[in-house]
Formats: C-alpha cells, sequence, structure tokens
C-alpha cells in the first residue's frame, strides 16, 4: 500500500500559525486583540522543542570496510622483512552517551568494537617464511574508547572523535615439523575520526564513519627462538544503527505534541542471539581418522547475534540486510557425524566473533487481486496484507533454505530441533558456502490451496568452499518445489514436493576408487558433472497444539557432496507439542529421530580411507546413521527462551565400531 505523507506547512509559517491559534484561544472578549496576540505568540514558541533531541546513552551496529598496512620482520636468525597490505569487510558494535547543548554544541563519550569478516584472508595481517618458520599474524578484535564533539542542528549530527585504541592479535607460526605455535598479543595505539549522523526515526539513527587507527610496534618471540616485529595502521570506513535508550531521545514531533513516526510502516528492525552449549561423555571408538568424532569427552559452544533490517522501497518492493555476529566452534570442528547435533555450528570456527553479511536481497510482489491475507512481521517479512492469489520474486544473498522446505515444526535450529538431518533434508545437497548462505534468484507462485517455487542458485567453485563458480547457467543449482496444503479431520496440514540438480565441478567416487594412482584424492577426478536429487516433507497439525512432521529424501550418491553433509537418503520423523495442558502455552516439547544412509559409491569411497566432507574415519564398519533427538523448550518470557536437548547417536559416521555417543545441549534464544 502507498503510503501518502501528510499535508504540511514550511516550518516557519507552521510555527506562527500554531502560536497565533493558541493565542486567539486564549484572549478575553474586547478589544486590543493585537497587542494581546503578539504577547500571547512568545511564550508559544519557548514551549517548541528542538527537533531531535541527542542527549543520553545509545549503542548500535556497524559494518564496512576496514584494512592498513603492516611492516614485519622475522628474526629465526635468518632475517626477513616484507610490508603488507591488508584488508576487507568488518563488522561491530558500539555504545556511548551524547550530551547536547542549547547551543547545539554535543560532547560525548563511546567505546566500539570491530571484527573481522568470516573469510580468513580478510583477517590476515602479514605472512612471512624462512627455512625454519612460516609466521602468520591475524587480527581478531579492534576496538576504541574516544571521546565525541560535534554540532547537532534538526536532524542531522557532525562530529569528531579521538582516544585510545586496542587490536587483539594472533600469531602462528607452523614448524618445518609440522608443529604449529601460537601466541596472542594485544597492544594499544589511539585513533582519530570523523562522521555525519541522522536521526530517522523515534529513538534510531543511522550514521557514516570514518577512523584511522595507530598502534605501537609489537615484538614476540617463539619457543623455537624466532622472533617477529612488527607495526600496523588500520583505516576503516563504516556505516552504523543507533538505538537511544529511554528519555525523551529520538526525532520530536515538530508542533507542540507528542512523539511521531511517520515512516514506521515501511521498515522494521528485528534482532536475535543465541547461545548454544553442547557436548558428550567419551565413547568406545578403537580407531579414529581425520574426519572423527573426538572419542574423548567435549564441550564446545556457539554463539550468534544478528539483526534483520527490513525496509519497504515501493509498493510491493523490499529490500532485506540481516548482519551477524558469530563466534565459536562444533563438535570435533564440526566433523565426525553425519547428521550433526548442532544446526549452529558451521564449518568455519571463529575462537572471537567474526562479522557476516548472511543475508542481503531484494523481494518483489505482485499481487494478482481477490482474497487477501496478512502477512505477519518476521525477521525476514515484513507485516501486511496481501492478495493471497501473487507472484514473488528475490534475488541476492540468502540461504536455499529460507524459500524451500519450509516446516511449522522442524525447521530454526534457534528455536526448535538441533540435528542437521531433522531440520533440514539431509540428502540435499543445497548451494552453500560453510555458513549456510548462497547466491540466487527464486520465483513463487501462490494461491489458496497451494503454491509453486523456482530457483537458481550459484554453485561451490568445489566442495566446501567459500567461493562461488560464477559461469551462469554452465554452472549452478535448479530447485522447484510443489507445495499443496489440506485440511485432515479439520486440521491444517502440507505437503511438499521438491526436486533439484545440481551443475558443478566436481569428483566421483567411483573415478577415484578405480585408478589408485589418485590415492583416494577425489580432487584429481573433478570436472563439469550433473547430481540431482528430490525431498519430501510433510508436516500436519493434530490439534492447536500437537504437531506431526516427517521427510524423505534421496540424491545419486555418485559425486562427492558440494555444500551440504555426507548423507545420500535420509527418512526423518517427529512431533512437536505445546505445553497448554500443564500451563505452560509458549513451552514446546520436540521428539523426532532420523536414519541416513550412503549410497554403495559413496561407501565404498569412505571404508578405503577417503574423505568427505563431514565423514572419514579411516576405516568403515558400515552400517546406517540413527539419531533421537527430545528437547523441552522452557519460555522464560515473551523474548528469551531455554531449551534442555538430549540426542542419541547410533553409528557415527555409518560406523559401528565407533559410538554410540550421547550429546547435551542447553541453548539460550531470545529475540525482538
Amino acid at each position: 500500500m502507498k503510503v501518502i505523507p501528510p499535508f504540511r506547512l514550511p516550518r516557519k509559517r507552521h510555527i506562527m500559525l500554531a502560536a497565533g491559534t493558541l493565542g486567539m484561544l486564549a484572549l478575553p472578549d474586547g478589544p486590543a486583540v493585537a497587542a494581546d496576540l503578539h504577547a500571547s505568540a512568545l511564550p508559544v514558541k519557548a514551549m517548541v522543542r528542538p527537533a531531535v533531541d541527542w542527549t543520553g546513552l545509545y549503542f548500535g551496529i556497524h559494518a564496512g570496510f576496514g584494512g592498513g598496512r603492516s611492516a614485519a620482520t622475522l628474526l629465526d636468525p635468518a632475517s626477513t622483512e616484507s610490508s603488507h597490505g591488508f584488508g576487507g569487510s568488518i563488522g561491530g558494535v558500539q555504545a556511548g552517551y551524547n550530551y547536547r547543548l542549547p547551543s547545539g554544541l554535543l560532547f560525548g563519550l563511546e567505546a566500539d568494537v570491530s571484527f573481522p569478516s568470516y573469510i580468513e584472508s580478510n583477517s590476515i595481517v602479514s605472512k612471512l617464511a624462512t627455512a625454519r618458520s612460516d609466521i602468520t599474524h591475524q587480527w581478531d578484535v579492534i576496538g576504541s574508547a574516544r571521546g565525541r564533539i560535534g554540532y547537532a542542528t534538526g536532524p542531522w549530527l557532525a562530529f569528531a572523535s579521538g582516544g585510545l585504541a586496542f587490536t587483539g592479535e594472533r600469531y602462528l607460526n607452523t614448524l618445518p615439523s609440522g608443529d604449529q605455535e601460537k601466541s596472542l598479543d594485544m597492544r594499544l595505539g589511539w585513533a582519530a575520526g570523523a562522521g555525519l549522523e541522522y536521526a530517522f526515526a523515534p529513538h534510531w539513527s543511522a550514521r557514516l564513519e570514518y577512523l584511522y587507527y595507530r598502534f605501537d610496534k609489537a615484538a614476540v618471540q617463539f619457543p623455537s627462538a624466532a622472533q617477529y616485529a612488527s607495526t600496523m595502521d588500520f583505516q576503516s570506513i563504516r556505516i552504523g544503527l543507533n538505538r537511544q535508550l529511554g528519555g525523551s531521545s529520538g526525532i520530536a514531533d515538530r508542533h507542540v505534541g507528542a512523539l511521531a513516526d511517520p515512516e514506521s510502516d515501511r521498515w522494521e528492525i528485528h534482532g536475535q542471539t543465541t547461545y548454544l552449549g553442547q557436548g558428550y561423555p567419551s565413547f568406545r571408538a578403537p580407531y579414529t581418522g581425520a574426519n572423527s568424532l573426538s572419542p574423548a569427552a567435549q564441550y564446545q559452544a556457539t554463539w550468534s547475534n544478528s539483526l534483520f533490517l527490513n525496509a519497504r522501497l515501493w509498493d510491493g518492493g523490499e529490500v532485506y540486510y540481516n548482519p551477524e555476529l558469530l563466534q565459536g566452534f562444533g563438535l570435533s570442528d564440526t566433523v565426525g557425524v553425519a547428521g550433526f547435533p548442532s544446526g549452529e555450528a558451521q564449518k568455519s570456527n571463529f575462537p572471537y566473533p567474526h562479522y557476516n553479511a548472511s543475508r542481503l536481497f531484494v523481494r518483489q510482489t505482485f499481487g494478482f487481486g481477490g482474497e487477501q491475507e496478512d502477512l505477519p512481521s518476521e525477521p525476514t517479512q515484513l507485516a501486511g496484507k496481501a492478495d493471497i492469489s501473487r507472484l514473488t520474486l528475490q534475488a541476492g544473498k540468502f540461504a536455499v533454505t529460507d524459500v524451500f522446505d519450509g516446516n511449522a515444526y522442524a525447521k530454526d535450529t534457534r528455536k526448535d530441533f538441533m540435528n542437521w538431518s531433522l531440520w533440514a533434508p539431509g540428502a540435499f545437497d543445497y548451494s552453500a558456502d560453510k555458513l549456510g548462505l548462497s547466491y540466487g534468484l527464486t520465483a513463487e507462485l501462490n494461491q489458496k490451496y497451494w503454491a509453486v517455487r523456482g530457483g537458481y542458485f550459484l554453485m561451490d567453485s568445489e566442495s566446501n568452499s567459500n567461493s562461488f563458480d560464477t559461469r551462469l547457467l554452465q554452472r549452478g543449482e535448479y530447485v522447484i518445489e510443489l507445495e499443496t496444503r489440506h485440511s485432515l479431520f479439520g486440521q491444517p496440514g502440507k505437503i511438499r514436493t521438491l526436486g533439484w540438480l545440481n551443475s558443478a565441478y566436481m569428483g566421483s567416487y567411483r573415478d577415484t576408487l578405480n585408478d589408485p594412482a589418485f590415492n583416494l584424492d577425489i580432487a584429481l577426478t573433478r570436472t563439469g558433472r550433473i547430481k540431482y536429487g528430490y525431498a519430501v516433507n510433510l508436516e500436519q497439525a493434530l490439534s492447536d497444539d500437537v504437531g506431526l512432521f516427517g521427510r524423505w529424501s534421496w540424491n545419486d550418491g555418485k559425486t562427492e557432496i558440494m555444500a551440504f553433509t555426507d548423507i545420500d537418503a535420509s527418512l526423518s520423523l517427529g512431533t512437536s507439542i505445546k505445553g497448554t495442558r500443564w500451563g505452560r502455552p509458549e513451552d514446546v516439547i520436540g521428539l523426532g529421530g532420523a536414519i541416513n544412509a550412503l549410497s554403495r559409491d559413496h561407501r565404498d569411497f569412505i571404508a578405503a580411507g577417503g574423505l568427505g566432507v563431514l565423514v572419514g574415519d579411516g576405516q568403515l564398519n558400515y552400517r546406517r546413521e540413527r539419531v533421537l533427538e527430545a528437547y523441552y523448550a522452557y519460555a522464560l518470557d515473551k523474548h528469551f527462551t531455554l531449551t534442555a536437548d538430549y540426542q542419541f547417536i547410533a553409528n557415527p559416521a555409518y560406523n559401528a565400531d565407533r559410538g554410540p555417543v550421547h550429546v547435551f545441549s542447553g541453548r539460550l534464544h531470545g529475540e525482538f
């Protein structure tokens, strides 16, 4: 729906009209109206507040580009030196306090931290090598504590800032033996910069900012006696979003009235945080390989923090941006089980938070008229009315499973089931980088009782990578899905049937096995190949509080897995039960199970000692992998949920010689 802004008088005339109107209302009956009117106008003018009250606490996020230069020297005892440039996307958080004087002059304090993107090369400051040492220098975090001075007029604020800076770094030295030495360090410096900020809504402002950092010289000595020293400066240009806390912060009404947000129906902001801790006691394992789950007891945790910034550009046109900070490790570095027990564990390990622009896409909806439905406000959906009969196009960066394979009971690893083979069809090798995202274009035709969706996505340039093959149409993933809606005994249900085809640069299990000269290196057989499969997805409500779900998925199993996990056939079933009967309507119990299998070619490759994306013990006493998961999600309030989860995994990585494994998890999830 197109929003037409209300008619507004020019600012000066608006104030004079308001003053005059209130003055006349206060006039007594009788003459001398002009004199009284002039006198009454003055105090009304004094009542008009500035357009923005910048005073108060605030917090926010930022994203942009950061990079710099480093001059490094390595002595071990041979000496080598080099100068390096580095850079990449960054993201982080900030918080501060402003105080604005009546003159418009503003003073403030701000602290901020920035993190590199998940692309490892973006955080590498320098690399130096000699015959005895191979050193990689990376930055993990850069931050500052700065004073601010600026001038605020209306919704605009121009400012300069300066103060202390710090950076946390790691130095890795790989020795000729293959052993690795590690040193963590933090050094201080200073930072200065300037920016421009605009308050666009009550309590919300956006900014553009430049910062320059200069750090002290670092000197590190490794146990091997290698000595490394470096200088470092850093520059960043970033955009930010701030939320003011309390008080009368934000845009004030320009006439005498309450705070107003004339654009609130055109944008939404959502956020979430999820901490997931997971561990297991030791289990039986007569041997262990490169991709094995460690038999020793262990505990690992992940932490994700996300914002969802959604805006309506025009009638039917929307843009979505999802910046995230991700931290943590999966069990055994996210290997050892095909149905991996944590959907929050990515295939990249982050000892410190890393920034990712997880989603950035545009969506255009064309309504065909007729009956309408209400679309609720969600992280990747703006609230509003839409024609039930509609065509929706979407393009940009997002997850394939954002559009395909929906399920009301088993879909969101931050809220319901955690196991990979329960929240997704295990044999669907969908296009994704190591964090589960891809680039693509989709179209959906929606009707009252059915919908059909199709999409094209870039494929990974090679198996389990963060890069994509940009040879459009020659390489890529094609997906089509039919969703039908029905009613069974008065309760709603859906069946989704999905087919997919991957054209990618990938290796063959059988070709690798047939040539001993390849030494099980499947990369030596890579060429343009086709992989295909399908999935059937069922959800059925039994009552308002109880629902069932099930998935069956299959792929041809002849070529290497490109992006998801080592499953060629999978069957999962489960139920979800809300706690209404015991007085906890927002609580949920989930119980589900999955059976995963490999094709003949795939299992022969793993049995011979080959490595898959997630599995490979060096030997294989093949059995189907079996997963049982049960959870209780306890609603602490309307924003936070605490979940206890247990998973029993038999034959992890399809190996009857290992396990079973008992995985215990705790998850705290918050959202707004």
